[in-house]
């Protein structure tokens, strides 16, 4: 069974600054900001999350099929997904646009500068989940605006299950539309501190949520993560990971582990044991789409995480 990755692709251009900012910037003069940082690390990433969520579901064995627009450099992006087996056919290119583009500079202190271009991700709502043919589960992680709302739309009239993943994205709505967002999801996965966001705009708990889904799924990073249902919350361990290099695309790699129990129809546990599995795996690398592994070796992985083979 497939599954439609609504969501944003993009190139992420990561500099390392071998100082601190702090010592650069000046505190009674930010209103006359001109600084210049010299970057002698740089590496050009491929991300965004559309693109991460159906790599790692390709990695586990799913089928992913991703929904996005992405601009005129889009090229060696790709290149790589076919190199991957990843099905672009929905994939629009907005022309005279750049793909969404994040230059992220970090300092010794790993404090970060950002700068983000959304570019051709603003015309997300340009695609419609009606397009697509044979998907029996979806999921609308970050992207323009107005394509996250009409895509719940659209998934909700083609009776298609879905997973809300606001991530980053979830400051463009107001209560209202987070609520009306719930109400149309059968799955809601939030980090820790999206979860309090969440909670804080729509007036309701976790379990209270937990009550309008199927279930909500909190992970909580170092600690673990929690999957509320109607009635109970699952806590899930987590796994263990040979180094902690970069965790950037965990939350990613781990929406793709919650996919593949879903399709599946795995248990709650299996199915964040599996997620957390694949995170672990993630942050021992740089990058989002840099790790890779096969059947063996994930399986192997997860007896040493928790005692008992997946496979």
């Amino acid at each position: 069974m497939s599954a439609l990755i609504c969501g944003s692709f993009a190139f992420d251009t990561i500099m390392v600054f071998r100082d601190h900012f702090k010592n650069h910037i000046l505190p009674d003069k930010v209103h006359i900001l001109n600084v210049a940082f010299h970057v002698p690390e740089l590496r050009r990433e491929f991300g965004g999350c559309a693109g991460n969520i159906a790599y790692n579901l390709k990695l586990i064995g799913g089928e992913p099929v991703p929904m996005g627009t992405v601009g005129d450099d889009f090229r060696p992006y790709a290149q790589w997904l076919a190199q991957n087996s990843i099905n672009t056919s929905h994939v629009t290119v907005v022309e005279s646009t750049y793909t969404a583009q994040a230059f992220i500079t970090t300092d010794m202190d790993d404090n970060q500068i950002t700068a983000f271009h959304p570019g051709a991700m603003d015309y997300a709502h340009h695609n419609r989940i009606g397009d697509v043919e044979g998907v029996s589960i979806g999921i609308i992680s970050p992207d323009g605006r107005q394509g996250m709302l009409d895509h719940a739309v659209q998934f909700a009239e083609s009776g298609i299950p879905f997973i809300f993943d606001p991530g980053q994205g979830l400051p463009l709505f107001g209560g209202e539309e987070l609520v009306d967002f719930i109400d149309k999801a059968t799955w809601v996965c939030v980090n820790d501190y999206e979860a309090q966001l969440l909670q804080e705009r729509v007036g309701l708990s976790p379990h209270e949520i937990a009550e309008r889904v199927d279930a909500l799924i909190i992970t909580r990073g170092g600690k673990g993560s929690h999957i509320y249902t109607s009635n109970e919350r699952i806590d899930i361990p987590v796994a263990r990971a040979e180094e902690v290099v970069d965790p950037t695309g965990c939350g990613d790699a781990y929406r793709a582990g919650v996919l593949y129990g879903l399709i599946n129809e795995l248990d709650w546990e299996t199915t964040g044991r599996i997620a957390a599995q694949l995170g672990a795996i993630k942050i021992e690398q740089h990058g989002t789409q840099n790790h890779s592994f096969d059947r063996d070796g994930f399986n192997q992985r997860y007896k040493d995480s928790f005692g008992e083979f997946l496979f």
